[in-house]
């Protein structure tokens, strides 16, 4: 069974009977993102598209459009040649590298699927994914993080019948011998063979907070109105430098970085390894308007340009997404990048959805998670007040964003939807009283007391960044008499972390109601967490109740 088979257009939008008005309102398009290559190599072939600075060998690899271009058409030949055809999965588990980008492009120019994970992915989940989507070829590393990606590669292409080729970049079996060292566009045709927009096109696997991790399959017109949403929304074109933190296998990375740079005819800066620090060099050297990633990477380049200040004055827009931002950040961010910052929500299942914008107040990022773009609409439901603190419940969404569905999971994506087509994303919110939200945390992990309930991300960015601590996480367990205890669960930094008594005068501090103080403070080297840096908080309840 290929992913062509899966779905085409969704059935939330077949129901409605939308999609005509998604296309008139050109949120959707009969264009493919392999269009906007070809048109930017063909009207800037010279321009800078992507950088992948590759930190241990202290080196850059670039491609102009042209050589993008180029090097897609190659890459297509060379899937050609093992076999892949429409539907057929091709699975690439890389760090963020250069041959990401063209190997997507090819994939679209011959009919086939990609799957992206992450190189943290360890061998157990690794193999569950690989069977589920029935991939044929899998691109890996040699190693990462002392993972043996290669030997585990070997190991699952000689065990799953469906997967026929593995290759390894930078390794052995080469992946740049047969996809780099061949002109396989000069022995190739590949006209006709590209995906069109509405069929599948990407399988992106979440986090797994709850369970098993699912495969959002998306289009590439669900993917193209959040990103051209996300490029109105901020008045990008095609003067737009990224410089971008976050994986490549990720929606933020894969869509709002590649594609998005793509679409705009801009340029994309990335780097392999995570080293925050070195994320200046790359807004200097390039001269980068846009820096994307979570708070804990931005206060790292805050502090890096505190301590080694690079110039930074082509920089606009420093992008927060799906995290609470604290006003001593944004205010940081000002002082010493000379930018404004943003907020952004979003999810695998529809990409960003909310964001605040230029025109908000200056500050308006440590205050909501912003307004939904145009292709989607938000509801907080049900209705209803949450005491003295507004309009507070369930997140649901709906629009020209949301995903086909879960990949041979129709039944579980199903479930999520009311009779009205809202999708409940699991998340409480609440009305920031400007049209948009502010996300509170997962419904499954509310805190309540005395009817309020606790504004969970806010409290963790608080706790998180008090001095003695690198990060935290609010977890209720529950005792005798129906009560709940608010357990702190917090990262110390260095030895020594914060006592109860210092995390609850810090929460007081920043202005938080004191029902909502910690009543116990455990210290813990590292968080659990998902493949995407979600906290399994299940795990913690389980470990400290």
């Amino acid at each position: 069974m290929t992913a062509s088979a899966d779905a085409a257009v969704p059935a939330h939008v077949m129901s409605s009977n939308l999609a005509a008005e998604y296309r008139r309102l050109g949120w959707w398009r009969d264009e493919i993102f392999l269009d906007d290559l070809r048109r930017q190599a063909r009207e800037r072939p010279h321009k800078l598209a992507i950088a992948g600075r590759r930190i241990a060998e202290s080196r850059t690899d670039t491609l102009d459009y042209a050589e993008l271009a180029r090097l897609t058409d190659r890459f297509a030949g060379a899937l050609l040649e093992l076999g892949v055809r429409r539907g057929d999965v091709v699975a690439a588990q890389l760090p963020n590298r250069w041959e990401m980008a063209p190997l997507m492009y090819a994939c679209m120019a011959v009919g086939a699927v990609i799957c992206p994970i992450s190189p943290i992915c360890q061998e157990d989940e690794l193999r569950r994914r690989l069977e589920l989507t029935e991939a044929r070829v899998f691109i890996t590393m040699p190693a990462w993080a002392d993972n043996p990606l290669a030997v585990i590669g070997a190991r699952l292409g000689a065990e799953l019948s469906t997967l026929e080729h593995v290759f390894v970049v930078d390794g052995v079996p080469s992946f740049h011998e047969h996809f780099v060292a061949t002109d396989w566009e000069n022995r190739s045709a590949i006209d006709g063979l590209a995906l069109t927009s509405d069929e599948p096109f990407v399988v992106l696997f979440t986090s797994g907070t709850t369970g098993e991790s699912k495969g959002v399959l998306h289009s590439q017109n669900t993917v193209h109105s959040a990103v051209r949403g996300y490029a109105d929304a901020f008045g990008l074109d095609d003067s737009w430098v990224a410089a971008v933190s976050t994986p490549l296998v990720h929606y933020s990375g894969f869509a709002q970085g590649l594609l998005a740079g793509v679409l705009l005819g801009g340029t994309v800066a990335f780097q392999d390894m995570r080293r925050n620090e070195d994320l200046l060099d790359l807004v200097e050297r390039y001269g980068a308007t846009l820096l994307y990633g979570p708070p804990a990477t931005l206060a790292d380049v805050v502090a890096a340009q505190r301590t080694d200040k690079r110039a930074t004055p082509t920089l606009r827009h420093v992008v927060i997404g799906s995290a609470p931002v604290l006003r001593e950040l944004v205010d940081d961010i000002t002082e010493n990048l000379g930018a404004r910052t943003y907020s952004l929500w979003g999810m695998s299942e529809n990409g960003p959805v909310t964001m605040t914008r230029p025109s908000d107040p200056e500050v308006w990022a440590a205050h909501s998670n912003g307004a939904a773009i145009d292709a989607m609409q938000i509801r907080i439901d049900p209705p209803g007040t949450d005491g003295e603190s507004g309009l507070v419940g369930r997140l649901k969404v709906r629009g020209a964003s949301l995903a086909l569905g879960y990949y041979r999971r129709a039944e579980v994506f199903a479930a999520q939807f009311d009779a009205d087509g809202w999708f409940d994303v699991g998340d409480l919110a609440r009305d920031d009283g400007h049209g948009g939200i502010r996300i509170i945390g997962r419904a499954r992990d509310a805190i309540v007391r005395d009817g309020l309930t606790a504004p969970m991300t806010e409290l963790e960015a608080v706790i998180g960044s008090y001095p003695k601590a690198t990060e935290a996480a609010l977890v209720g367990l529950p005792v005798d008499g129906g009560e709940t205890v608010i357990c702190a669960v917090v990262v110390p930094r260095g030895d020594q972390g914060p006592s109860l008594d210092e995390v609850r005068a810090h929460v007081l501090r920043s202005g938080h109601d004191s029902r909502f103080l910690p009543d116990r403070v455990e210290l813990l080297a590292a968080l659990p967490k998902t493949l995407t840096g979600k906290v399994r908080k299940a795990e913690l309840r389980e470990r400290y109740a």
